[in-house]
């Protein structure tokens, strides 16, 4: 068996990040999850993710976790999605040693937290035992606390919610290990040695297995201590290994349609149509005045109603700074910037700048657009084409850093009409 050496950043060509640092926000609470109380889930949890396959049933040279999506790698998908649950201490990818420095490079591009480094095995079962190895206190250059569960997930998957996280862990922290299961497509059948049919299997009494699963931390870590050489080869199912080698029966639980793995090339375009529709469904309202009725009030509710599909936030612009964190855990990646009889732009350049400064950008495109609402017959037009030129030049210089920014100026006479 192969040894699973853990690398972590804060020593040379060890390390790889440290914990989270002081200003990252962890939610107050967590989600409601049906037949789960988040107060029920242990103190302690890690996940393991081999990232170790070369993408071959993809056909294409770049292993499937490092390919992009959106100009972002698959994997960073994944890590953010985990990242998010504020509850997961450590998490643990198995990468090959070839790919260790690009993984390296990614944490830091895109600046993943409370990430250690194992290298992977040959197999997928000997990845993730190099990478429950690299949490075990019996292991001579651990430098991670043993948790009481792990979770065990897939690079390939990105779409996995904290909903289904919570509730595999709380199961497994009571039966010892629980799994996400979907119902089958397709029948499967068995055929014989000369190609011809043996037997179906009834697809009303057979399940797909998928991730994410979670484990007692000793009692999967037994499991893989006593594993065969065959089953290391050969196995791929990890709820098989705890029921063989430590007798323990796993909860399964029913997971939703997106926990499905990036397996084929046309996969990617499927993923990045999903990121897409994801990044789309909520939109933050920005204002530089809290009047109701405002104009500014008026389009928010508008796009409320015509827009019903998508979540409407908002938010006054002298708040935003302190907020972004918040935008970040909402999944909110558009922004309206509405100012009311003001050209003052000073405002929207500190909102851009402190955009730039979150990690926002790094993880998809952000959208912004800027709304004026200015009295035309107030403003001189030599005025107005200044302010048509900063939008524009301003929108060249931050779609450099991942930002589409654009503008538009509207009419708005604060002359009252008389009856």
């Amino acid at each position: 068996m192969e040894p699973g050496p853990l690398s972590r950043p804060a020593e040379q060509g060890r390390c790889v990040s440290g914990s989270p640092s002081a200003g990252a926000a962890c939610p107050a609470s967590l989600p409601s999850t049906a037949g789960a109380e988040p107060g029920s889930r242990p103190a302690a949890v890690a996940a393991v993710l081999p990232a170790g396959g070369c993408g071959e049933r993809m056909g294409v040279r770049t292993p499937k976790q490092f390919c992009r999506v959106l100009e972002r790698p698959l994997i960073s998908y994944t890590l953010q999605a985990l990242e998010r649950v504020c509850w997961i201490k450590d998490i643990v990818v198995a990468v090959t040693r070839e790919n260790m420095e690009a993984m390296r490079n990614i944490i830091q591009r895109y600046g993943h937290k409370r990430i250690s480094l194992a290298e992977a095995g040959a197999t997928r079962h000997r990845s993730i035992f190099n990478g429950l190895k690299a949490l075990a206190e019996d292991q001579p250059d651990c430098k991670l606390t043993k948790p009481e569960v792990v979770i065990i997930h897939d690079a390939v998957r990105p779409f996995v919610d904290e909903d289904i996280l919570l509730r595999v862990v709380t199961a497994a922290n009571e039966h010892g290990a629980a799994g996400a299961i979907r119902p089958l497509v397709s029948t499967v059948i068995s055929p014989s040695a000369d190609g011809c049919l043996d037997h179906s299997l009834d697809r009303a009494k057979h399940r797909a297995s998928e991730m994410p699963q979670a484990f007692l931390f000793d009692v999967i870590y037994e499991a893989y201590q006593q594993c065969s050489d065959y089953d290391l080869e050969f196995g791929t199912e990890c709820l098989q290994l705890a029921l063989k080698y430590c007798h323990t029966k796993a909860k399964l639980l029913e997971g939703s349609p997106d926990l499905w793995k990036v397996t084929y090339k046309q996969d990617l375009y499927a993923a990045e149509s999903m990121i897409k529709e994801k990044i789309s469904q909520e939109i933050c309202v920005i204002e530089n005045t809290k009047d109701e009725e405002s104009v500014g009030y008026l389009l928010k509710e508008v796009l409320r109603n015509e827009l019903n599909f998508v979540n409407i936030t908002s938010t006054p612009l002298e708040h935003t700074g302190g907020n972004i964190q918040n935008f970040l855990i909402a999944q909110c990646y558009s922004f309206i910037c509405v100012n009311v009889v003001s050209s003052n732009f000073q405002e929207t350049q500190k909102f851009l700048g402190t955009l730039e400064e979150s990690s926002l950008p790094l993880l998809y495109p952000v959208v912004v657009v800027l709304v004026y609402f200015l009295d035309l017959t107030l403003v001189p037009l030599t005025q107005e084409m200044e302010n048509l030129m900063w939008i524009r030049e301003l929108a060249k210089e931050v779609k450099k850093r991942n930002v589409l920014l654009s503008g538009l100026l509207i009419n708005y006479s604060q002359v009252k009409r008389k009856d």
